[in-house]
Parts: C-alpha cells; sequence; structure tokens
C-alpha cells in the first residue's frame, strides 16, 4: 500500500512517516497543498493522509481540487481543530474520514485500515496460508513448513502485497506504484530484483514454487506444476 501524507509540521510528518514504513507501507511526504496536488497528480495513492492547515494551498482546498478533478483516493484529514464546524468542512469538502490531533498512532493506523476496508482492500486479513506458507500480518512474521523467514521491509511488503492480491496476477507497473515511494526509478529493474531475492527465501530447494511469473504479465502466489521463469 501507498500513501501520501501532507504535513507541514516536519517532526510530526517524519514520525508518522517513520511508523507508517514501519508498518510495511510505501510512504511520499509533501509539505504543502500545492505539492500535495502535483503528487497526487502523477501517482495512484491508495489513501492521502491530508493535514488541514497547510502552507500555499490548505487541506480543504485540496480535497476539494482532488474530487473536482475526479480522483476518488481515500482521504483522512488531519487537523488541529477538532469542533463539530471543522468536520462538517472537511468531510463536505470530500474527504473520507477525519482525525483531531494530538490522536495516537495506532488509531490513525486503524482508521487507514477501515477507509481502504471500504474500498475492498484486504487489509484486515490477519493470517494468509498457502500450501506451506504462512503470512502473519499484524506480526509481519512469515513462515514457511513452519521456520520462520527473515525478510527485509521491502521484500515483506512486496510479499505482503501478492498476498492480498491473492487470486489474480499483480502486473510490474501495479507492483511498483503500491510497494516503491517515489524515490523508485520505475527504469530499474528492482521488481524483478526483489522477485528473485523473495524466491530465494521462500522458494528454497526442495520445496513446492509459490511465486509465480506470467510472461508479460506480472505475478502472483500459487502452485503450477510448471514454473514461467525467474524474472
Amino acid at each position: 500500500m501507498r500513501f501520501l501524507l501532507v504535513e507541514d509540521d516536519v517532526a510530526l510528518a517524519t514520525s508518522l512517516s517513520r511508523g507508517l514504513r514501519e508498518q510495511a507501507y510505501a510512504v511520499d511526504v509533501a509539505a504543502d497543498g500545492e505539492a500535495a496536488l502535483y503528487q497526487a497528480s502523477i501517482s495512484p495513492y491508495d489513501a492521502i493522509i491530508l493535514d488541514v492547515s497547510l502552507p500555499k494551498v490548505d487541506g480543504l482546498t485540496v480535497c476539494r481540487t482532488l474530487r473536482k478533478n475526479g480522483s476518488a483516493v481515500r482521504i483522512l484529514m488531519l487537523t488541529a481543530r477538532g469542533n463539530t464546524v471543522d468536520l462538517i468542512q472537511g468531510l463536505d469538502s470530500g474527504a473520507d474520514d477525519y482525525l483531531a490531533k494530538p490522536f495516537e498512532f495506532d488509531e490513525l493506523l486503524a482508521r487507514l485500515r477501515a477507509l481502504l476496508r471500504r474500498r475492498g482492500e484486504q487489509v484486515d486479513q490477519a493470517r494468509y496460508q498457502l500450501e506451506d506458507l504462512e503470512i502473519d500480518f499484524p506480526a509481519q512474521r512469515v513462515r514457511r513448513v513452519g521456520a520462520t523467514v527473515e525478510l527485509t521491509t521491502k521484500e515483506y511488503t512486496l510479499l505482503a502485497y501478492l498476498a492480498r492480491n491473492a487470486g489474480r496476477i499483480v502486473g510490474r507497473s501495479e507492483l511498483t506504484e503500491h510497494v516503491w515511494d517515489e524515490n523508485h526509478d520505475p527504469a530499474t529493474n528492482a521488481v524483478e530484483v526483489y522477485i528473485n531475492r523473495l524466491r530465494k527465501k521462500i522458494d528454497r530447494a526442495g520445496l513446492t514454487p509459490l511465486i509465480q511469473t506470467r510472461r508479460g504479465s506480472g505475478y502472483y502466489l500459487g502452485v503450477t506444476s510448471t514454473t514461467s521463469g525467474d524474472g
């Protein structure tokens, strides 16, 4: 999952982005409303965390502009003002939910999961199992044949995205858009590199291959009688 965090408080933005990345989310950060509109115009975010009080263009205007331009991205508005008038203004501008500062980070996570659930994402799934592969999402723990598989954050994020989209082929461009942040160069072969790293850790010798490639289409988790390549 990839989020855009729009917050001009540097300390808060740093804290929130670090916490979200530790939860295996990809996060881009914008410090003002103008930058937020630009970022949202070039990247397909799963959700936007949007502060109301922003330089250049305020959050309410950003929200209204996104909706006017046809964006259906989920928007969670943040504000230091929690009164009813501000709540109504935020929701009327097109926000999906509203969170007043100060707030607990766990509540922010819960609100984001609720927003994504409304869109049909399987973010509340606690556990995924395929053959002898087990993924514990809350603990970010992966096991194969009962043994813990040590993964980097990016490796786990990629595997989790494939698991949450089980049953369909996920294309390279979709993985690039939802697993990596704005610092990723789409011209690189990072997706292929990380898929191969996962295969070395998940599909070890003697085990049934589970990370599959559909040539020209993308990748998926599943069992097949023949594999179609490593790339």
